[in-house]
């Protein structure tokens, strides 16, 4: 496989690893070839040991001594516990918005808003949701929050996420919510539209799995309009692209 010009061998090699568990290629358990990786990729072992020291420190893999590195447990629950996290810490952020908002930020979240709302496809959606959060948290969370948000997005890359369709239209509404308790100054309610957000694009996702046999359909998980989208190639997730929060 060529080399990806611009991109960082071992964030290649971390979007490497997490396409062989979002179709099903790696599943909890399974021993992590780095062998394997390197041929495929094209690269060393340093930055395949540099992407297992990111996976395990984000709880993706588990290394064992003399052994190798092995896929921790991935099925509904872990993506479940992912979004909840994903949710709570950027309601964080949310909630502090809402407590102190100045007209700057507040007219750039109603221009990203609008943005949304004009969004034809999910690419443009996701791009705009992905500005949203950085202009909430690049205002109101500090070092370390930034550092645990950017952790709880690494699970689902931004390629994946764009790759189903149908999903801005149910995730719209919590922006819409979010934005509102911002400008009346209701941190409550804006950390509720962050976990609410969450939640339903877990259960987007969790369809979208089960959809493409990564897991079996959860009995809890209603009906989700999904157009028939191709398999992704490795390109397509290789593709250097930020985690996009929903």
């Amino acid at each position: 496989m060529p080399k990806k010009y611009g991109v960082k061998e071992k964030d290649q090699v971390v979007a490497h690893v997490l396409h062989l568990l979002l179709t099903g290629k790696l599943r909890s358990g399974d021993r992590v070839d780095r062998n394997e990786i390197a041929v495929g990729l094209g690269v060393s072992r340093v930055p395949i040991q540099e992407a297992l020291v990111q996976l395990e420190h984000d709880g993706i893999v588990s290394t064992r001594y003399h052994r190798g590195a092995f896929v921790e447990r991935f099925d509904e629950a872990t993506v479940l516990e992912h979004y909840e996290l994903e949710g709570l810490l950027n309601g964080i952020a949310s909630a502090r918005a809402a407590a102190n908002p100045t007209p700057r930020i507040l007219g750039r979240l109603d221009a990203l808003l609008r943005s949304l709302r004009a969004a034809k496809d999910p690419r443009t959606f996701f791009a705009a949701a992905a500005e949203y959060r950085r202009t909430v948290n690049d205002e109101y969370a500090g070092p370390r929050l930034h550092a645990m948000i950017r952790a709880s997005q690494q699970l689902i890359p931004g390629a994946f996420k764009v790759s189903y369709q149908g999903g801005h239209g149910d995730v719209l509404p919590f922006y819409e919510d979010e934005t509102a308790a911002i400008h009346r100054r209701d941190p409550e309610a804006a950390r509720a539209a962050c976990v609410g957000r969450s939640y339903g694009t877990a259960q987007a996702m969790l369809a979208e799995l089960s959809r493409r046999r990564v897991f079996t359909a959860p009995d809890d998980i209603g009906p989700v309009t999904a157009e028939p989208v191709p398999a992704l190639a490795g390109s397509d997730v290789l593709r250097s692209e930020p985690s996009i929060a929903l």
